[in-house]
């Protein structure tokens, strides 16, 4: 169990924290969140002794194990299977001295150790790891000192997953991973038999990788049951009725103040005054929850509506060595309206394709058509580092504004998102998503009619997230996503292309069937039998609509799933709290009456779990046999 109490840091005058207090009972995945910048990752910092607690305490259960993800793999020469195997540093050590030891009983004990750790499946098992984070067997040879920086961050990863410490402290660790990437990670947390506390701006997966929330803000931890999804609605909800309490209050407030203005001078009210001006001192002032206001992101419409198709490739090919294709044999076509995200493992293809289309690679062979006029946006993560540090987002406009007034050219800067606080912040000195936001803006500058976006969010918060995913819905133009955010994807894409094995072809499914491909392999029915189109094009809308009316036929079967997934999430807290009193040993000598009551209690909440599971899976399997049947 991990205990945080009354604990306060400060840093350059600033308070982070400010006497939070929260448990993480045994076995709970809990996401933390909160804005960029209001002490999340110092938070692990805090938990994990890097950094002294001006004031408070934090405790964890004794002899646990806690795991945190490496800056990233070391770029050595030994293999990625043996850095994680190496991670697991008990097994090492048994295994070295099991070649030296010489005394019977401890020779025993250590074979023993061994076998209680897995120490003969470790291998197997780290092999697994590495395959979901993207790495086959062929790259599981190689050294580490072969991959980049971001493979590496992988390694990093897989390496303590590896380890499977009592409490896992993630932060951000989808920033580094692709789509499929992502999904495997999911499904491997919600599995995970330890604790675990992730740092995650990606929606989809704190809604289905987590059992609750812990929100970070204005220096205070509060829990919420619940994926996000519920967590933010419950929030608003709080609010709402705090705003409402709050009304109230300043009413009563104002008509008792009204009172003592009136009489305080009058003898006769005299004492009524004053004993509304204790009722006045007394209470207690209701805090509404106030939301710090975040700009919109805005991307221009395209300047002229053009005649589709407004890009299409005959058989193109391309890659970065002659004679050595990545992709080939592309026949694609890309209309004015289209909503496009390709999806595909790193390495397959994805930004290849992105940059051919944006013509910053040129084709091998094969024929492209693109329409006259046609102007293309382009943004990736790496572009970042194309920004003049020293210059501000003004600076950075004014150049594409070189003959307009300052007061436009900071009204410019003022609709990518950036205060008055920040157009004038040298580009170096902004944060990750202030960044993003500007190179967004400077990108799409003269409302392009096609916009390409290569991983947009991995430094943008879950609202800033929400931004990007209502101005896309807005802009009117083509767009091509690439980008490991399933929320961002399902809200706002019609089409999914697959980029494997050198080729690029639609995928025939919505994400729910990409993901149950991803973790098993399996192609949707009628995407196994289909044969390669000349002009590959699936509309959106026609797609929509077949997936509401599938989704109208099987919502009863739908909602009671959701309901026993519900129902296990709540019982599952339930078992936490009781573990959690069940802990205290005077329990049992204070009140052995109690202490019984609430051991058969566990006992019938385990119960109730292992039921509900067991409907879940039946009914889950039921849905999904309906699903094939109807696809």
């Amino acid at each position: 169990m991990l205990t945080i109490t009354d604990l306060t840091y400060r840093i350059a005058g600033r308070t982070l924290l400010d006497a939070a207090s929260a448990i993480v009972p045994d076995g709970a995945k809990l996401g933390l969140v909160g804005r960029n910048g209001t002490g999340k990752t110092t938070l692990f910092n805090l938990i994990v002794g890097a950094l002294a607690a001006e004031s408070g305490d934090i405790a964890l259960s004794r002899g646990a194990r806690i795991g945190r993800v490496a800056q990233e793999a070391p770029g050595t020469e030994e293999t990625l299977l043996e850095h994680v195997l190496a991670a697991d540093t008990e097994r090492v050590r048994l295994l070295a001295e099991a070649e030296t030891a010489t005394d019977p009983g401890r020779i025993a004990d250590i074979h023993v150790r061994l076998a209680d750790i897995g120490a003969h499946s470790a291998e197997a098992r780290a092999g697994t790891i590495l395959s979901g984070l993207g790495f086959d067997a062929e790259a599981q040879r190689r050294p580490c000192s072969s991959f980049s920086g971001g493979w590496r961050m992988r390694v990093a990863l897989a390496a303590v997953l590896f380890t499977e410490p009592d409490l896992l402290l993630l932060d951000e660790p989808t920033n580094y991973l692709d789509l499929e990437g992502t999904l495997w990670l999911e499904s491997y947390i919600a599995r995970y038999p330890h604790t675990v506390l992730l740092i995650s701006h990606d929606r989809d997966l704190l809604d289905k990788a987590v059992q609750g929330i812990v929100h970070l803000e204005h220096g205070k931890l509060t829990t919420w049951k619940g994926g996000y999804t519920q967590f933010a609605r419950q929030r608003r909800e709080k609010m709402l009725l705090l705003g409402k309490a709050k009304e109230k209050q300043d009413a009563h407030r104002k008509h008792l103040q009204s009172f003592v203005d009136r009489f305080r001078s009058k003898a006769s009210k005299a004492r009524q005054a004053q004993s509304r001006i204790k009722m006045l001192e007394k209470m207690e002032t209701i805090q509404g929850i106030v939301d710090e206001v975040q700009a919109p992101i805005h991307i221009p419409n395209p300047k002229s509506k053009l005649a589709p198709p407004i890009l299409a490739f005959d058989r193109v090919s391309v890659g970065y060595e002659p004679g050595k294709p990545i992709l080939s044999n592309l026949t694609l076509r890309i209309d004015d309206d289209d909503r496009i995200a390709l999806l595909g493992k790193n390495g397959n293809g994805k930004s290849t394709l992105a940059k051919l289309i944006a013509e910053r690679l040129g084709a091998m062979g094969g024929d492209i058509t693109r329409a006259s006029k046609l102007d293309i946006a382009f943004f990736a993560q790496h572009q970042l580092d194309e920004l003049v540090p020293a210059d501000s987002a003004v600076a950075h406009v004014r150049r594409r504004m070189p003959d307009v007034p300052e007061s436009k050219v900071r009204a410019r800067a003022a609709r990518m998102g950036l205060g008055a606080d920040k157009m004038d912040t040298p580009a170096a000195e902004l944060s990750g998503g202030e960044r993003a936001r500007l190179l967004i803006g400077l990108a799409t500058f003269n409302g392009p009619n096609l916009l390409i976006l290569d991983e947009p969010t991995n430094h943008l918060d879950i609202e800033a997230r929400e931004s990007l995913m209502q101005a896309l819905n807005d802009y009117e133009g083509a767009v091509i996503l690439i980008a490991h955010d399933r929320h961002l994807v399902e809200a706002t894409m019609d089409q999914l292309w697959l980029v494997a094995d050198g080729k690029c072809k639609p995928f025939d499914g919505d994400m729910d069937d990409y993901r149950r491909y991803v973790l098993s392999g399996t192609m949707p029915k009628s995407e196994e039998k289909a044969e390669p189109k000349p002009e590959p094009k699936v509309f959106g809308a026609d797609k929509r609509k077949a997936a509401a009316e599938r989704r109208a036929q099987l919502a009863p079967l739908r909602k009671r799933i959701d309901a026993a997934e519900k129902r296990i999430e709540t019982l599952r807290m339930a078992l936490s709290g009781l573990d959690m009193i069940l802990a205290d040993p005077m329990l049992f000598a204070k009140d052995p009456g109690k202490a019984a009551k609430l051991a058969k209690q566990r006992a019938d909440t385990a119960r109730d779990i292992e039921k509900t599971e067991e409907d879940w899976l039946a009914m889950s399997a039921e849905y999904e046999a309906a699903e094939s049947e109807q696809a």
